[in-house]
C-alpha cells in the first residue's frame, strides 16, 4: 500500500513521527529525540517507509531553510551589539575549549584529520530551540544565569553561521574547474546578498511587515516564501540554502514583528524537520553506529562534562559563584541538530564518510537525552557537587555581589523576607512597608530587582532553593519569610522551590513564620505538614474579595 502512492508513504511518516514524539514526551525528552528514532524507524534498517528519496528530500531542505530563517530572526544587530563580556568570554572559550580538545580526542579515536576537525566542530554547538524551552519550563528564562546562557547561545549561533559560510564556500569552490573562480563567485554573490539585506533592514523591512501583519496569515506566508525564497538565491550564486534561510531570517530580526513570525512558524519548522530526521535515518548503517558506540561514548562524556566545566572555570574567573556558573554551564552539556546538518553537508560535499554522521548522531542522541534531565534538575545536581566545584570560585565572587547590590542591601536586618518580587510578591512588599516594616525583596530576576531598586525598594538577587544562599541573609531579626515565586504546575520538573525554600529556612534555625503560596487548597495541609506556618491562596483570595464586592446591594 505505501508503495503504490506517495501520499500513502507520507502519511505513514506522519504517524510514525507523530509517534515517536508522544514517546519523547513521556520519557520528558526534546521533540528532536523523538524525530531522530522517527527516522532511524522509518529509514530502511528498521521499517524501511521512507521511500521516496526526491520528496522527503525536498522537504528536508525546505525545513532547514526555515530553521534557519527562525535562527536568523534572532540575530538582532541591536541584540548582538549588546552582548556582554560574560557571554562573549564564555561563548568563544566554550567554543575554542571543545573544538580543540575535541579535535584531539577524535584524533585518538583513530579519525583522520578532517573528519576529526568536521566532528570536533559539530560538537559544539548547542542547541537554543531546547535550552530555551527547559529554562522557559523552569521560569529561569529571566534568572541570571538563564540571561548569561542565552548571551553565549548568541555567540554559538554566530559561529554556526561562520562555520556554514565556510562549508559552503568550499562547496562551490569545488563545483568550479578553479578554485580561485569558486572562491570570486562565492564572495560576490555573498557580496550582492549582504546588500540585499542591508537595503531591506534599512528601509523594506519594517513598513512591509507592518502592511502584512494586518492579516497574521499573510505575514506568515510572507516569512516562508521570503526564506525560500533567499535559500535559492543564496543556493544558486553557491552559498548554500542553509545560509541563504539565515540572512532572510536577519533582513527581518530588527522589525517589532519577529517574535510573532517566529511563534507561527515554529511547528511548520518541526513539521518539517521530521523529513530531514528521516532522510537522515535512511542514510545511516546501524551496523556501523553499533561499532561506534565507544567512540560515541568517550565523545557524549566530553560534551557532558566538559563544556560545564569550561564554562564554570570561565565564569569563576569572571567573578560569578560556582552555583550560577553550573546552572549556566549544564545549557551548553549537548550537541544540536545543527550538529547534523552541519555533519549533512560534509557527507554531501564528499569530505567525511557516513560513518562520521553516524556517529554524531550517535553522540547527539545520548547528550540530548541526558543533559534534558541534567538541566531538569539541576538545583539538585548543583547540591550534590557543590564541594568539589569550590577550587572554581574566586574567594569572594565580586561581579555576581556588584550585580545583586548585595552589600548595600544587607547592611541591616529586615521584618520581612520576600521571595518572588513579581506583581503580587511587589503588592505584598508595598502593603507591609505602607505599614512600617521593613522589607527585603528577594529575586531570581536580575531585571526585577533592578527595578525594585530604581523604584526605591530594598531587592537582592538571590536563588530560593539555594542554602548558600539563604544561610547569606539577614533573618535574624525577620518576623517572616515569604515566598511569593510564581508556581508552574507540572512541566519538566518536579522540583518544588516551595518546598526547597522550607527546608533551607528550617536549616538555618529561622526563627520566624514562613508563609508559601498555593493555587490550591489541597495542597495547604501537606505544605502544612512540611513546615510552612501559612499557606497563601491569591486566586481564592481574590476570587473571594470579588465576590464580596459583587454581592454589594447597589446604592443610589
Amino acid at each position: 500500500m505505501i508503495a503504490a502512492s506517495v501520499f500513502y508513504e507520507v502519511a505513514a511518516l506522519l504517524v510514525i513521527g507523530a509517534a515517536a514524539g508522544l514517546v519523547a514526551l513521556m520519557l520528558r525528552q526534546p521533540l528532536i529525540v523523538g524525530l531522530i528514532g522517527a527516522g532511524i524507524l522509518a529509514g530502511p534498517a528498521v521499517l524501511g517507509v521512507a521511500r521516496s528519496d526526491e520528496h522527503i528530500q525536498l522537504l528536508s531542505e525546505l525545513g532547514i531553510a526555515v530553521l534557519l530563517f527562525l535562527v536568523g530572526l534572532k540575530l538582532d544587530l541591536g541584540l548582538v551589539r549588546s552582548l556582554g563580556p560574560v557571554a562573549v568570554a564564555t561563548g568563544l572559550g566554550q567554543v575554542a575549549f571543545t573544538a580543540v580538545i575535541g579535535f584531539g580526542l577524535c584524533l585518538l579515536l583513530g579519525l583522520d584529520a578532517l573528519t576529526s576537525l568536521y566532528v570536533a566542530v559539530a560538537l559544539t554547538f548547542s542547541s537554543t530551540i531546547i535550552i530555551v524551552k527547559l529554562l522557559s519550563d523552569k521560569r529561569e528564562i529571566d534568572s541570571l544565569h538563564g540571561r548569561i546562557a542565552l548571551g553565549f547561545l548568541i555567540v554559538q549561533d554566530i559561529f554556526v553561521v561562520l562555520s556554514m559560510v565556510v562549508v559552503s564556500a568550499m562547496a562551490a569552490g569545488a563545483s568550479e574547474t578553479s578554485a580561485a573562480a569558486g572562491l570570486l563567485r562565492v564572495v560576490a554573490g555573498g557580496g550582492a546578498m549582504l546588500l540585499l539585506v542591508a537595503l531591506v533592514i534599512r528601509f523594506v523591512a519594517e513598513p512591509l511587515t507592518a502592511r502584512l501583519a494586518q492579516a497574521p496569515e499573510l505575514l506568515a506566508g510572507f516569512a516562508i516564501g521570503w526564506a525560500a525564497l533567499l535559500a535559492a538565491v543564496a543556493d544558486h550564486v553557491g552559498l548554500g540554502k542553509e545560509l541563504g534561510g539565515l540572512l532572510a531570517g536577519v533582513s527581518l530580526a530588527s522589525t517589532q514583528f519577529r517574535e510573532a513570525i517566529a511563534a507561527r512558524l515554529a511547528s511548520l519548522r518541526d513539521f518539517l524537520l521530521l523529513f530531514f530526521f528521516i532522510a537522515l535515518g535512511a542514510r545511516l548503517d546501524l551496523g556501523a553506529m553499533g561499532e561506534q558506540v565507544g567512540a560515541a561514548i568517550v565523545l557524549s562524556l566530553f560534551v557532558l562534562v566538559g563544556n560545564p566545566l569550561i564554562v564554570i572555570a570561565i565564569m569563576g574567573a569572571m567573578g560569578y559563584r560556582r552555583r550560577t556558573g553550573l546552572l549556566a554551564g549544564l545549557t551548553v552539556a549537548q550537541i544540536s541538530e545543527f550538529s547534523l546538518i552541519f555533519m549533512a553537508m560534509g557527507v554531501a560535499l564528499g569530505h567525511v564518510a557516513e560513518p562520521a554522521l553516524g556517529l554524531v548522531t550517535l553522540v547527539g542522541l545520548v547528550t540530548i537525552a541526558l543533559s534534558t534531565y541534567m538541566i531538569t534538575y539541576s538545583h539538585h545536581l548543583a547540591a550534590w557537587v557543590d564541594k568539589p566545584l569550590r577550587v572554581f570560585e574566586r574567594g569572594h565572587p565580586w561581579r555576581e555581589a556588584a550585580a545583586a547590590g548585595e552589600a548595600a542591601e544587607r547592611s541591616s536586618d529586615a521584618d520581612v523576607v520576600i521571595f518572588g518580587i513579581g506583581r503580587f510578591g511587589s503588592a505584598i512588599a508595598q502593603r507591609l512597608r505602607d505599614k512600617g516594616l521593613k522589607v527585603l525583596g528577594v529575586d531570581f530576576d536580575p531585571e526585577a530587582v533592578r527595578a525594585a531598586r530604581q523604584a526605591g525598594q530594598e531587592a537582592i538577587y538571590g536563588d530560593a532553593t539555594d542554602p548558600e544562599f539563604i544561610a547569606s541573609l539577614p533573618l535574624d531579626g525577620a518576623g517572616w519569610a515569604i515566598s511569593a515565586i510564581p508556581l508552574h504546575p507540572g512541566g519538566v520538573t518536579h522540583e518544588d522551590h516551595r518546598l526547597a525554600l522550607i527546608a533551607a529556612l528550617r536549616e538555618q534555625r529561622f526563627r520566624g513564620r514562613i508563609a508559601v503560596t498555593a493555587h490550591a487548597t489541597e495542597e495547604a495541609d501537606a505544605l502544612g505538614a512540611r513546615g510552612a506556618d501559612l499557606v497563601l491562596l491569591p486566586f481564592e483570595d481574590a476570587a473571594e474579595r470579588a465576590a464580596e464586592v459583587v454581592s454589594r446591594p447597589v446604592t443610589g
